[in-house]
């Protein structure tokens, strides 16, 4: 990335909106798990003390608050390290807000590799897939800050439960601010009919400079961004499948059950192409910064242009 580009914090734009909205509907409420400085909540709770709901370390009564004060007609953003989130709470996930249909919007803070040096017990490289398998949950990892604020924005009016996957690594700006959020609908960044490139989160810039690079050599890439992750964008994936006739997706998440395999999912079914699925190769990663270790697995824009090459090379 070039170090003029200014890189941006995407829980900034997701507190901001937070508050914005709050200013305007009494019934938005934030809970989290003593974690009001990692979600940025600082200043949420100086102004409304009494809609900020902080339950201390412990996860499962955080879903169990979220699902129960949901029930009573307010709209709660429950707020938490996204592999604690999902990881501790995943039956009251699964049972108070999947199961039971509850409006709680769930928002996985420092998602991906994002607390790096803290190593594997801190990395979420599992969330879209524990999530991803229950029924009635819109799964959102937004790729800047536009998008952030336009996602936390739709998540407010929703009826139902969204799971918001939020880093803390610093993404460049993609969008214009009059950038509109639409739910279950891909975004193409780069037009090409060599092959796709699929991602979200803090993976689509780095995407949009490997096609660039790969323009330089002659392939043309498509790049869609997949920002929701369920309901995918099945068009958009059987129109990458059929006009370009190859797919690579890239995402902060192991290759198993995320991003990938979701788009894996469509491609079997609907039109079968070669594909690659970047991410974390069924392992715990290591102790490093995300951005190490992103690198590390092949997805710095180098590393993605070349998957890109050897794809369209089996494809050939």
């Amino acid at each position: 990335m070039d170090a003029a580009v200014p890189l941006h914090d995407c829980r900034d734009a997701f507190v901001q909106t937070l508050e914005a909205l709050a200013a305007d509907d009494e019934q938005i409420v934030a809970v989290c798990n003593d974690s009001v400085g990692s979600s940025k909540l600082g200043r949420f709770g100086e102004r409304w003390p009494e809609r900020l709901i902080n339950v201390g370390i412990a996860e499962q009564n955080m879903v169990g608050v979220g699902a129960g004060l949901a029930n009573g007609g307010k709209i709660p953003f429950v707020c938490g390290a996204s592999c604690f989130l999902t990881g501790r709470a995943l039956e009251q996930i699964k049972a108070d807000v999947a199961y039971s249909a509850t409006n709680v919007k769930l928002c996985g803070i420092s998602s991906g590799m994002a607390y790096g040096e803290l190593g594997p017990t801190h990395h979420s490289i599992e969330d879209f897939a524990w999530i991803r398998v229950l029924p009635g949950i819109t799964i959102v990892a937004p790729a800047d800050p536009v998008e952030t604020a336009g996602a936390v924005r739709w998540a407010a009016t929703h009826e139902g439960a969204v799971f918001l996957r939020l880093s803390r690594v610093g993404v460049p700006d993609i969008f214009p601010p009059d950038h509109g959020f639409e739910p279950g609908k891909a975004n193409t960044l780069r037009e090409g009919d060599d092959l796709t490139i699929i991602a979200n989160g803090t993976l689509t810039h780095r995407t949009i400079a490997a096609a660039d690079m790969l323009r330089e050599s002659g392939i043309e890439a498509r790049v869609l961004n997949m920002a929701t992750v369920a309901p995918i964008d099945v068009d958009a994936i059987v129109a990458a499948a059929t006009e370009t006739g190859a797919i690579l997706t890239c995402e902060e998440h192991s290759v198993h059950g995320g991003l990938g395999s979701a788009v894996a999912e469509v491609v079997v079914e609907k039109h079968p192409v070669a594909m690659r699925i970047l991410g974390v190769p069924g392992i715990f990663a290591p102790t490093g910064s995300a951005n190490f270790l992103l690198d590390e697995f092949g997805m710095s824009p180098d590393g993605i242009a070349e998957a890109a090459r050897t794809l369209v090379a089996r494809k050939g």
